[in-house]
């Protein structure tokens, strides 16, 4: 039993780790960071191109201009399950002022299409391969992971873990 609870705290631990080695132009304030604009090419999102869901390229600069919310997260996740429903409540809440980019992390295809299907998730999804850098380039250091990309395709802001800091930044940037 001892074996188990350490376990399934380890693995918490794995989920929900802070970003303290995040890229150094990121401010750290507990698991929430907002990035601080000092030079706009240096805060530039990496470009991407992935497969979504029905296997068409989807590139992450082809949502220039409007708000975008990369969401690095895995079906193996607990806490990343568990934010399904807020995540849910406030892309409707916000409907049409941002995008949500879901990126799946350690899933074989099969299991990320399930999880993707069986919790109803309405927004944008893509199949990061296992060897894939991409979640390197972005500083993800535990899962879930959300970056906020501003319209000009700028990093925002990063939160690690399910944080309400997350759902507070929504409702201050969309009021």
């Amino acid at each position: 039993m001892k074996k188990i609870l350490f376990t399934l705290a380890c693995a918490a631990m794995v989920c929900a780790c802070d970003a303290r080695h995040n890229n150094a132009a990121i401010n750290n304030s507990e698991s929430t960071t907002r990035v601080e604009q000092e030079d706009t090419d240096a805060m530039m999102a990496p470009d991407f191109t992935l497969n979504d869901i029905y296997g068409m390229p989807l590139t992450l600069s082809s949502f220039r201009g409007t708000y975008v919310v990369l969401d690095f997260w895995g079906s193996w996740c607990p806490w990343c399950i568990k934010g399904i429903p807020e995540m849910k409540k406030y892309y409707q809440k916000y409907s049409g002022k941002f995008e949500i980019i879901g990126i799946d992390c350690n899933d074989p295809v099969e299991k990320w299409k399930a999880a993707v299907a069986n919790y109803d998730m309405p927004w944008k999804h893509v199949y990061n391969p296992k060897g894939s850098r991409l979640a390197q380039q972005y500083g993800v250091q535990g899962y879930p992971t959300k970056i906020i990309i501003d319209p000009q395709g700028r990093v925002d802001k990063v939160v690690v873990g399910e944080d309400p800091a997350f759902y507070k930044y929504l409702d201050e940037l969309f009021k």
